[in-house]
């Protein structure tokens, strides 16, 4: 019972941070957030594809929805999505650009006095599901817009937005290694969003690659 009303109210926050965000976003100019990223738009929408899947963003109410569909039917985004797509919109950097060298997530964390490797904790329960499936996870990063790259198993790279790419690798286990993953951003992944959103972001990115499979 504790651990059901522990979950509800972490459920409860989540949403809540969201809906704050939502009234945050319309304090913000989106003329230049339309110019900054090139962004199809129209008199009640701004739009944006976020891992493979359109999403848009209601201007008079925040509201972050996404589609498969073209809009025929859409779907309120979640938390990672919502987070990161406002996030990259209202907190860019004005002059933002890539830097065209793709670094680790370890190297961003050393950046910010964190620790948190790749692959364990939040994403250690991606790695059986990926471990030999050669195929179907290569299958599903093309599905995803992505072209190989890199080194690993299965290796891509992936467009988190159109403007902002990242590097995913992985590496099938054997009798002496676990799988294991290496996920890669453009150095100047931290002038387009929050280092906490990164972790929303990539933890989408590897929930859409699992989706896809």
């Amino acid at each position: 019972m504790n651990s059901e009303i522990q979950k509800n109210e972490r459920i409860s926050n989540y949403e809540i941070t969201k809906r704050q965000m939502q009234k945050e976003f319309l304090k913000y100019d989106q003329e230049k957030m339309i110019r900054k990223f090139q962004l199809k738009h129209d008199p009640d929408f701004l739009f944006v594809r976020f891992v493979g899947k359109d999403y848009r963003i209601g201007r008079k109410d925040g509201v972050v929805s996404g589609s498969a569909d073209d809009f025929r039917t859409s779907q309120e985004a979640g938390y990672n999505e919502a987070m990161t797509i406002y996030d990259v919109l209202c907190y860019s950097r004005d002059d933002c650009c890539l830097s065209g060298e793709f670094v680790s997530m370890q190297s961003l964390s050393s950046v910010m006095g964190g620790s948190k490797p790749v692959g364990s904790g939040l994403f250690a329960g991606k790695l059986p599901l990926f471990d030999h499936r050669e195929n179907a996870l290569a299958a599903a990063c093309e599905s995803l817009g992505g072209t190989k790259a890199g080194k690993g198993d299965v290796a891509y790279q992936l467009p988190l937005f159109d403007f902002l790419p990242a590097i995913f690798q992985f590496w099938n286990s054997d009798e002496e290694f676990p799988p294991s993953l290496q996920l890669f951003t453009d150095k100047n992944m931290l002038d387009y969003m929050h280092y906490e959103t990164v972790w929303f972001a990539v933890s989408h990115l590897l929930d859409r690659i699992e989706e896809m499979m």
